[in-house]
Parts: C-alpha cells; sequence; structure tokens
C-alpha cells in the first residue's frame, strides 16, 4: 500500500509539473505581447524599420535557433526536406489567401494577407515547439522537462513581442493583436501536451517540424518581410534595423544556451 501511494504521488506530482510547465511556457508568449502595446501611430518610416527587425528576429530564430537544433536531432537529410516541405506549405497557402504583393502603399489586401501569412508562419513555428516540450516531458531525464520549459519559455517572450508589434504596424486593432498572440501561444500548449501522451511516436518528428518552421519563417522573411521594408527609401535604415534584429535574438537565444 505504501509503495502504491508513492507511485501515485510522483505521478501526481510529474502532472503537476507537466502542467505548470506547459501553461508558463505558452503564457509567456501573450506575456511577451504585452509591451508592443504602447506602440501608437507608427509612421510609414517607422514601420518599414519595425518590419525589417522583425525579419532579422526571425532569420536568426531559424539559422542559430531551429536548423541547429533540428540538424543536432536528426541530420542533413531530414533539414531539408522540413525546410523545403515548409516552404512548399506557405507557398501554396500564399496562393489560396487573397493576396497583393507589397506596393509600399496602404492596401489593406496585401496588409491582410501578409498578416495571415505571418501568423501561420509563427503557428507553425510553435506547434514542434509544443511537441519538444512534451517529447522532454515524457522522457526518462525527469528535469530534461523544465529545462526545455524554461528555454523555450524565454524564447516566446520576444516571439510574443514580434506577432503583436507586426500586427500592430499592419494596422490591427492592439487588443486583437494581443489576443493573436495569446492564440498562437495556446496552440504551443496543446501540442506540448500531444508530445507529452504520445512522445514515444513523436520524437522522430520533432527534428522535421523544427526543420519545417523554419523554412515557413524563412519563406514569409523574403517573400514578405524584406520587401514590404525596402521601396520607400528606408532601406538603409532597414537594413541596419534588420541586422540589429538579427544581433538581438542571437544574444536572447545565445544567453539561453
Amino acid at each position: 500500500m505504501m509503495d502504491k501511494n508513492v507511485v501515485q504521488a510522483g505521478e501526481t506530482y510529474m502532472m503537476n509539473m507537466i502542467l505548470i510547465g506547459s501553461i508558463a511556457t505558452s503564457l509567456c508568449t501573450a506575456l511577451g505581447a504585452l509591451p508592443a502595446m504602447l506602440f501608437t501611430n507608427v509612421t510609414h518610416r517607422g514601420r518599414d524599420i519595425l518590419l525589417a527587425f522583425t525579419a532579422g528576429i526571425m532569420v536568426s530564430a531559424s539559422t542559430y535557433g531551429l536548423i541547429p537544433s533540428a540538424l543536432k536531432l536528426s541530420n542533413l537529410a531530414v533539414l531539408a526536406v522540413g525546410i523545403l516541405l515548409g516552404t512548399a506549405i506557405l507557398t501554396i497557402m500564399e496562393r489560396l489567401v487573397p493576396h497583393s504583393d507589397p506596393e509600399h502603399s496602404s492596401m489593406s489586401t496585401a496588409h491582410g494577407a501578409s498578416s495571415v501569412l505571418f501568423l501561420s508562419a509563427m503557428a507553425l513555428h510553435n506547434l514542434p515547439e509544443g511537441l519538444s516540450v512534451g517529447v522532454s516531458y515524457g522522457s526518462h531525464d525527469h528535469d530534461l522537462g523544465a529545462i526545455v520549459a524554461l528555454s523555450i519559455g524565454l524564447q516566446n517572450m520576444p516571439e510574443g513581442f514580434l506577432i503583436a508589434l507586426f500586427l500592430i504596424t499592419h494596422r490591427v486593432n492592439k487588443w486583437f493583436a494581443l489576443l493573436l498572440a495569446f492564440v498562437t501561444g495556446m496552440l504551443e500548449l496543446v501540442f506540448c501536451w500531444i508530445g507529452y501522451v504520445f512522445s514515444g511516436l513523436f520524437s522522430a518528428v520533432v527534428p522535421y517540424g523544427l526543420a519545417f518552421a523554419a523554412g515557413a519563417m524563412l519563406f514569409v522573411v523574403y517573400k514578405e518581410l524584406i520587401p514590404e521594408s525596402h521601396g520607400d527609401g528606408n532601406e538603409r535604415a532597414s537594413t541596419f534595423s534588420f541586422i540589429i534584429g538579427l544581433l538581438t535574438m542571437i544574444a536572447v537565444t545565445h544567453m539561453l544556451m
């Protein structure tokens, strides 16, 4: 009876730790989005600079975070398949979404299409991260789950800021932008539990998912963000902003390693 109670207590403790870790990781996205609420009445020049900063963060997150993680868990072939698949899916989505390529104007159709593609890329990016947290909690190393949850949670804070900032600069209501950032975080929560319940099954899928997310994010950067931040005389400022965004995310990632 004593052994049974000990086992049940251990299982309860583990479930509580998973619940706390997964919820905290997901809520970090909304928490990070809060500072973006301060950005109102952004000028056209400011918008181009912020979009370039966003592009720098996304390139850094892909090349310095997602791609190395995928390579550590698999090999170059898996990485290539995942990146190409992510690029292909976003290409198909772009064709399905009513779309006008950026013409450096205030066309609402172009803004709406860009926002949909951006949100899709960020949401797809959160899915393998959620699986990673869940699989880590489901592994035999009980400390691994907490470490991975903490790392991804801290990384989610600048990503939440990134999502809200992008949407606000595209004239989305700031409260709705905060809600959308919260929703993308909740997607990660759902996939964290899926990863935990099916940890043995999804452990092999995680590297594909990480590479897939990298491909999706790089597509959005090259196809949408960089063209939108150039062409109105702000190219030089946008270029420096891109580099600053790149270095900012590298610094955040480096501190977590």
